[in-house]
């Protein structure tokens, strides 16, 4: 399959989520497949994800509903997998507000959104919201522990043969031409902004706060408006992830502690249980939103055939196994 002193035949640029998820795609599917990235899994974007399914600052379209679907299959079925890091977990998402019109329901959303549909979705009760929430949806949908996650696609990368290193990029055609690989997929989230460059491309900033969990068994989103912030709640077993930010256009990688402080008051608001839990570390993430993802091959030229697999938002995980597919087909082209 491979070109003579070729490392690889896939060159990946990109270790989050969904550069993993498309090099396991292509190495398991025969392919000697290389990634290069500027960190390690544990240290991209993705490692600081709430992830939990649900299409999050993302185009609406139906190329994103197809993607979202096919990953909700496969993360339904990792989550048999005590390794994947992967559990179905209900909560419930709420929206502040004004309370519902006379004769509707108190805690009744106006209409169930489609991406919804597929999670066994109900309206809440008014005794499932907290104080200053006015409506919202209860369901079931997979949450993962990225940290886990991304360590269980690494190792799933590694034993289809893959390998990883860490390096910075300059060229996407000049490093798979290094690599001698025929196909370099890119799946660099923000980095893409600089690399290509690609002024479409614009961070929303995310800070976590990882505390012990108190006692907590179910999510909770608190939906943002126009004076309070997303806040969120995703337990993980012995720890809960606390959140969190949406800040366009910040670029910001350092914990600021007056946010975390923030989060922790607006958790604890919700959840009382969180005052005074310990906390054990905090996170940022740069949310790589585009107006469209960016999912295409470039015309063929001299070097080898670049893929572009970035600008998911916030639907990082929730288009990952779908987009991964897509991508590794389109450069599956250039290895036949």
């Amino acid at each position: 399959m491979g070109v003579p002193n070729s490392d690889c035949d896939v060159l990946v640029v990109g270790a989050g989520v969904s550069g993993l998820t498309t090099a396991v795609c292509l190495a398991e599917s025969g392919a000697r497949v290389l990634i290069r990235a500027a960190t390690p899994p544990a240290q991209t974007t993705s490692s600081a994800a709430g992830a939990i399914w649900g299409p999050h600052l993302v185009e609406q379209s139906a190329r994103v509903d197809r993607w979202g679907r096919e990953t909700l299959a496969v993360l339904r079925e990792l989550a048999a997998d005590p390794a994947a890091g992967v559990r179905t977990l209900s909560g419930v998402e709420g929206t502040r507000g004004v309370p519902p019109p006379a004769g509707q329901p108190e805690g009744a959303p106006a209409a169930l959104p489609g991406w919804l549909s597929g999670l066994g979705a109900a309206p809440c009760r008014a005794g499932d919201l907290p104080p200053g929430f006015a409506s919202g949806w209860r369901y079931t949908a997979p949450l993962a522990h990225m940290p886990t996650y991304l360590g269980y696609l690494h190792a799933r990368f590694k034993a289809a043969g893959g390998h990883l290193e860490t390096g910075t990029v300059g060229s996407l055609r000049a490093a798979g031409g290094e690599h001698g690989a025929r196909a370099v997929l890119n799946c660099t989230g923000t980095g893409a902004r600089d690399l290509l460059p690609d002024p479409a491309l614009k961070p929303f900033r995310g800070q976590v706060v990882i505390a012990e969990n108190p006692g907590l068994t179910e999510f909770f989103i608190g939906l943002p408006d126009d004076t309070t912030e997303l806040v969120y709640l995703f337990p993980h077993g012995d720890t809960v992830v606390l959140g969190g930010t949406e800040v366009g256009g910040d670029w910001n990688t350092e914990p600021v502690p007056a946010v975390a402080m923030r989060i922790l008051r607006d958790c604890a608001a919700i959840e009382p249980r969180v005052n005074g839990a310990r906390v054990l570390g905090h996170r940022v993430g740069l949310r790589p939103f585009r107006p469209q993802v960016r999912l295409e091959a470039e015309p063929p030229g001299p070097g080898p055939l670049v893929v572009h697999n970035y600008g998911h938002g916030g639907a990082g995980i929730t288009l990952s196994w779908g987009c991964a597919r897509e991508a590794a087909g389109l450069a599956a082209q250039a290895l036949s």
